[in-house]
Formats: C-alpha cells, sequence, structure tokens
C-alpha cells in the first residue's frame, strides 16, 4: 500500500499555488542599488589611490587595489544576480504594459554590471548606478508608487 495516498485519505491536504519564488512583498531592488553604489564608490576608491614609493607603501598599496577590486567585482556580480531575480521572478508580462522598454533596461544594466567588472571607469559606474535606479523605478511603478531617488556624490580623499 502507498503511505503516501494513506495519509491523504487520512490527512486531507489543500493543494496550493504560489507564484513567486519567495513570499509576495520581499522582492526589492534595494539590494541591486547598494551594489550598484558599492561598486561606484569602489572605482572612486580605486581612482584616488596614490602611487606610492618604497616597498611598505606598494604592498600597502597593492593590498588596498586588490580589496577594492574584488569589492568592485563582487557587487557588479550582486547587481547583475538582484536584477536577473526581479526580471525572472518578479516581472510579469502585465508590467510590460506600464513598462514597454523593461527589456531593455534589464538587459543594459546587466551588461553595464559586466563592464565594471571588466574596468574601471567612473562613468560607466555611474551608469550602473542610473541604469538600477532606472529599473527600481520601473518597480515601483507596477506597484503604483512614484520613485525618486539620488546617490549622493562621495568625496574620497578629501
Amino acid at each position: 500500500m502507498n503511505i503516501l495516498a494513506t495519509l491523504r485519505r487520512q490527512l486531507p491536504i489543500d493543494e496550493v499555488h504560489a507564484h513567486c519564488d519567495i513570499p509576495c512583498g520581499i522582492y526589492d531592488p534595494i539590494t541591486a542599488k547598494i551594489a550598484a553604489q558599492t561598486v561606484l564608490k569602489m572605482v572612486m576608491k580605486i581612482q584616488a589611490l596614490e602611487h606610492p614609493d618604497g616597498a611598505d607603501g606598494r604592498t600597502a598599496y597593492a593590498n588596498s587595489l586588490s580589496r577594492f577590486i574584488a569589492v568592485k567585482e563582487q557587487h557588479a556580480d550582486l547587481v547583475k544576480h538582484e536584477i536577473d531575480v526581479l526580471w525572472h521572478d518578479y516581472f510579469k508580462p502585465e508590467h510590460l504594459d506600464k513598462v514597454p522598454d523593461l527589456h531593455t533596461k534589464v538587459w543594459e544594466t546587466t551588461k553595464l554590471a559586466a563592464a565594471n567588472k571588466q574596468g574601471v571607469d567612473l562613468d560607466a559606474a555611474k551608469k550602473l548606478v542610473d541604469s538600477v535606479d532606472s529599473i527600481a523605478s520601473a518597480f515601483w511603478s507596477t506597484k503604483g508608487i512614484e520613485y525618486d531617488d539620488a546617490v549622493a556624490t562621495v568625496r574620497f580623499g578629501s
């Protein structure tokens, strides 16, 4: 006798269906925004590093540079992951009615994240932040919420 069939007869269980991988209301572009801002800040820190003289200074420089690069790349990957989760798990066909260029926004954002892994370009980092903000705006528009956000410019080394 099938144990599962017996249990189903004795303990009726209603079948449920979920349309999200995680509970509704959990999706939020904030993680992607923080990651994009981190990429920008790491680019700024890398560009602000001064080339030192002497072996000790070069070692400290190499250590800082490698750490900044590692964080930049990790957070560029996180942008790609978080945007991908929103794209595949949150956005639905009906959202394209509100945001018809959503495909392009997602594609451009993930390409910008990849470009930020490949290089150290302040303009590309700023574009990544703007692109993630554009997707955040699209996300909130699907919930009927007007979104306006700006990133404060951070100055390192001054």
